[in-house]
């Protein structure tokens, strides 16, 4: 299933995507794409569905982050071995971890903000994993069962205030617009193997960055273990797996965002993002 979120921002109305391409409302049947909804007896429920019978809503209206109330964005940083590269960075040797404030997520076709001060904006094409069951402390041979589905994330950075401004990289992720998830969350079942998706991103037409999922360093199913050491995941939570390499930062010399520029990007299977860039 293809699983998404409508309307205008804070008043977003459940939905699916049916075998045609035509956006149908689930507001008659789940309250959100939320919580139960996402483990497997809501997955199950809305499967019983025929979206034939559900009323359909307008192609051009906006759409949403496809998953509501997310306590958590966890992101992984130089998960792609040849990211790593580009930055000349080493390949780490477990996952690192920092935190996306969930303030900064957005639609997938929301505009997308340089924040005041910078200089450095960034994009980044992503793999996410919706958690649909709580994990905690889970064993990587069961980590699987605790997700509900993959959307794409593009985790914007602003690389100067993320480097140069002391502390942790939070505050270099958690702009607001600097989160767009969307346009789907495409449930679990549809896709045979995360670790085999194509993924891409252009600004302004030109192709940046050209990479696939076989390259990340940690996989789905290790980081959703490893994660659930450290803390639980909860239905909703997003994990934001890292990117291939193409970043600006990684250009010689470095590109950044200015504001007039149109971002697109996809994640094999899941659909396309298309953000312009404006300045707060």
């Amino acid at each position: 299933m293809k699983l998404m979120r409508v309307g205008d921002r804070g008043a977003e109305r459940p939905a699916m995507l049916d075998g045609a391409g035509r956006i149908r409302d689930l507001s008659d049947i789940v309250d959100d794409i939320a919580g139960d909804v996402l483990g497997k007896a809501g997955l199950d429920r809305l499967r019983s569905v025929d979206p034939a019978g559900l009323p359909e809503i307008a192609a051009d209206t906006r759409i949403g982050p496809c998953v509501a109330r997310t306590g958590k964005m966890v992101c992984i940083g130089l998960n792609y071995s040849d990211h790593a590269a580009e930055t000349g960075a080493e390949v780490p040797r477990e996952p690192i971890l920092f935190m996306k404030a969930t303030s900064a997520i957005c639609g997938p076709n929301d505009t997308v903000l340089i924040p005041r001060n910078s200089a450095k904006t960034d994009w980044e094409v992503e793999l996410g994993v919706v958690i649909g069951t709580r994990a905690a402390y889970v064993d990587e041979d069961a980590a699987m069962d605790h997700v509900a589905g993959y959307c794409i994330v593009n985790d914007v950075s602003e690389r100067a205030f993320q480097t140069e401004r002391g502390g942790q990289w939070t505050k270099g992720k958690s702009a607001d617009t600097f989160g767009p998830v969307g346009p789907w969350l495409v449930t679990r079942d549809e896709v045979a193997d995360p670790q085999a998706l194509a993924l891409w991103l252009d600004v302004d037409g030109q192709r940046m960055q050209d990479g696939t999922t076989a390259t990340m360093v940690f996989g789905v199913r290790h980081l959703v273990h490893y994660v659930s050491q450290f803390m639980t995941l909860e239905p909703g939570d997003i994990l934001s797996t890292g990117t291939p390499p193409g970043v600006g930062m990684g250009k010689n010399p470095p590109v950044y965002l200015r504001a007039g520029q149109t971002m697109r990007l996809g994640v094999e299977g899941l659909g396309e993002q298309r953000q312009t860039v404006g300045q707060a």
